[in-house]
Parts: C-alpha cells; structure tokens; sequence
C-alpha cells in the first residue's frame, strides 16, 4: 500500500473534501443494501452458498460504509481532551475492522462449504441448485459493482487520493465485482456441464465454487489487517514516506542552523505523525522552536498533506544511549 498520497487540489477545501467523500460513502451504504438484500433473496430462491456469501460480503460493505461516513466526518478534527493525539488513527481502525470481518465470513463460508462437500462425500444428497435467479442476480449485480466502483475511485481522486476509506470502499467494489463474475463463471460452467465431465462433482459445485473464490480473496484481506494493524501499532511508514518528510524538514533546518539528530515516521490513515530530534546547537527560545516547528509542519503538509510534525529538542535520538540512561 502507497504510504505517500499525492497532494490535494489547493482550490478544494476540507469541507469540500468531506462533503464529496460523505456523498460518496452514503451511496455506499444504500448500494451495499440493495447488494446484500438481493444476495440473500437470490440465495433463497437458488439454494446456492456462493450467493449467500457474496450477500454477506455487501451487508459487512453497509455497515462498514455506514462507520466510515461517520469516521470521515471527524478524521481531520485536531486534538481536544478527549482525543489528545486527533482522531486520524480512526481511519486505521477502521481498515483493521473491516478486513477483519471480511477475513471471519471467509472463514466461515470455507467452512460451510467444507460441511457440504463432506455430508455428499458421505453419502447426503444437497439441495438442487435453481440457475435461473441467478443470472438475473449476476447482471444486477455486476452492474451496481462496476458503478460504485467508478464512483469511489473518481471521489478518491478528485479529493487527492488521500482517504483510505474510499481506497478501500473502491477497491472493495472492484473485488466484490470480481468475485460475482468469478461465482458466474464457475456456476455457469456446472450448469452447462452438469451432464457431461462436471456430473461427479456438480452437486457439490456450489460449494466448489465458494471455497475457490475464498482462496482466491483471503490473501487481500489479510494484507489489508496486517497493514491496518500495522499503523495501529506504530510501525515506521514506508521508505518513501521518511525520504519525502526528510527532504521537506530540511529548509527549516538550514535556515535556523543545528543538527537534525533523528526523524521517524507513521502512518496513521490519511494523515501521518513526524517527529524529529532537532539539536540546535545553542540556546533557543520558546517562541522560535514554535517557530521552527509551525515551518517544518507547512513544509511537510506540501508533500504529505494533513501531516504533523512533533519537534522534540534534544541531541539524542529516539533512544537514550545506554551510557546514560537510568532505566
């Protein structure tokens, strides 16, 4: 995942910003219903799992589209008492929540799927599949995929391409899009085939076909929790990131003198959290060290935009040296 989101247009502001990603999120949520309500009405009429769980893939994409307007509308507010460091570290839960969800309805329609085959291997004869819902399904829903797709993905955009929660919304419709057109195909391929090279295991390609397609997502949605988990955690931001805020800082440090000890990195979402050791190499007053931080903080927010610079004073890094340390 791209740490370094490209800078925003200068004309659009924040509350633009919001409104145009609120918008968005809220088609989400009622395109993400209609998605979920038709898979488990289709799912009904066809006796299929695999649509079943496609519907239960849009209801988790409801609800997280409904948390994420809300997060969205907070996630720029700066500290207060209740939040001391901001609120940007919401949208990572966020992202840690919703792969989470999606990796736990995996796991249980692997294991759905996996009962079924076992009770045909022993002998059980499961319900016959009805194809006809299930192309009218397929077209619908593809379609609606393919247009929440193109409108998060041209939100995201026009608003700098800095919040992961429409990241993750587009890139969720395209992979909701996908799995659909896979679960077509496969379930196309048993009904044309039911009589013929496909007859052994066509009870069953139902299931097949869910179990395939679980494989198939369960990479992405683990790399989603460990990236998510990783912000949460405070892991250093990529290579790219630290390069982009070094380069930024150092105007300010050649134009006031001292030493940049140490800077360190992390991604929190849209925003990210820099802080650098800066020994000046002389007495400093109070006021310039606001100064010279109220500079680093502009120059950074040029190349990644919404973040903040913690300026700590001191000629050690992050780290006492042993030779000193009491601890």
């Amino acid at each position: 995942m791209a740490d370094r989101p490209p800078a925003s247009s200068p004309q659009m502001g924040a509350g633009r910003i919001r409104q145009l990603e609120g918008r968005s999120l809220q088609v989400a949520m009622w395109g993400n219903l209609f998605m979920a309500v038709a898979g488990i009405v289709a799912a009904i009429l066809s006796n299929s799992i695999a649509i079943l769980t496609d519907g239960l893939f849009s209801l988790i994409g409801f609800t997280a589209a409904f948390l994420g307007r809300r997060i969205s509308q907070n996630v720029e507010a700066g500290p207060d008492r209740l939040r001391p460091m901001g609120y940007a570290a919401d949208e990572a839960l966020f992202a840690t929540f919703r792969a989470l969800s999606l990796l736990g309805l995996v796991f249980f329609a692997v294991a759905s799927a996996s009962m079924n085959i076992y009770k045909f291997l022993s002998g059980g004869t499961p319900p016959q599949l009805v194809f006809a819902p299930l192309m009218i399904y397929f077209v619908l829903i593809g379609i609606t995929c393919f247009l929440l797709w193109a409108l998060h993905h041209r939100t995201w955009s026009r608003t700098g391409k800095s919040s992961d929660i429409l990241r993750l919304e587009a890139k969720a419709s395209m992979f909701d899009g996908i799995i659909t057109a896979a679960a077509a195909i496969g379930l196309g391929a048993v009904y044309i085939f039911r009589d013929g090279f496909l007859a052994p295991i066509a009870p069953v390609g139902d299931s097949i076909v869910v179990l395939v397609l679980c494989l198939f997502v369960v990479g992405q949605y683990r790399r989603d929790l460990m990236s998510g988990m990783s912000e949460l955690a405070g892991v250093t931001a990529s290579p790219a990131s630290l390069a982009t805020a070094r380069r930024a800082i150092r105007p300010a440090i050649a134009e006031h003198g001292g030493t940049l000890v140490d800077l360190s990195v992390i991604k929190l979402g849209r925003s990210h959290l820099v802080t650098a050791y800066y020994d000046p190499g002389q007495p400093i007053t109070a006021s310039r060290v606001d100064g010279i931080n109220l500079q680093m903080i502009a120059d950074v927010r040029t190349e990644l935009p919404g973040a903040d610079v913690h300026l700590i004073i001191s000629e050690h890094p992050r780290r006492w040296p042993d030779e000193i340390s009491p601890f």
